[in-house]
């Protein structure tokens, strides 16, 4: 029993798909709040306070969850949907519970790729394998924000497009004063179809 091999906690399996499959940032994911997530409307909204980046530059998301990432919501609400926080710290102390740190998940996946690392000693209470060692390059939960968006390109959604799902600043500031459509619809279909993409991949490999 103390010898197996411990597996990535399910809370961030899940937020590494929802990040491949949102192109969001891992960040804002970790930070969300359960009131973020309208299960009806199928949405995930990102708050400019949660958004990296400088203050003027940042801005509010909507994300429009494909069948693949509300998936992956539900099933994280199975898990945490009982408290406040989507990905709420352990509470072994008395102090009010917040969200887990902002560096968990990627600190688990690095974890996990020792072979790339120069660690001198093991790290108390830390794993040390190389499970998630995926080629001859260390990856981090950030990559798979730009694995998404090449996904994307790959199935030939607009520049302009994979970047406003990126929420990525796009066009000058007399664009972002005169030109006020948010592409709600093309942005859906961007991330409807990587969702596709993403379940043909799994139907796929788990057939």
């Amino acid at each position: 029993m103390h010898g197996a091999v411990r597996p990535l906690l399910k809370e961030s399996q899940l937020a590494l798909w929802i990040t491949l499959s949102t192109l969001s940032r891992i960040g804002e994911l970790l930070m969300t709040e359960w009131k973020h997530v309208n299960f009806d409307k199928r949405t995930w909204f990102i708050p400019a306070a949660n958004v990296k980046g400088e203050d003027g530059d940042k801005r509010d998301q909507l994300v429009y969850l494909s069948e693949f990432s509300f998936d992956k919501f539900k099933q994280l609400h199975t898990l945490t949907g009982q408290g406040l926080w989507a990905f709420p710290a352990s509470n072994k102390s008395k102090v009010l519970i917040t969200h887990v740190c902002l560096k968990s998940v990627s600190k688990q996946v690095g974890d996990r790729q020792v072979k790339f690392k120069k660690r001198t000693k093991t790290l108390t209470k830390r794993v040390s394998n190389d499970t998630l060692v995926l080629g001859d390059v260390e990856w981090t939960p950030h990559d798979l924000r730009r694995t998404g968006a090449t996904m994307m390109q790959q199935l030939k959604v607009p520049r302009d497009v994979i970047n406003l799902c990126q929420n990525h600043v796009i066009g000058s500031k007399v664009d972002r004063v005169y030109l006020l459509d948010d592409y709600a619809d093309e942005k859906r279909d961007a991330w409807h179809n990587l969702g596709n993409r993403l379940n043909k991949i799994f139907s796929t490999h788990c057939s």
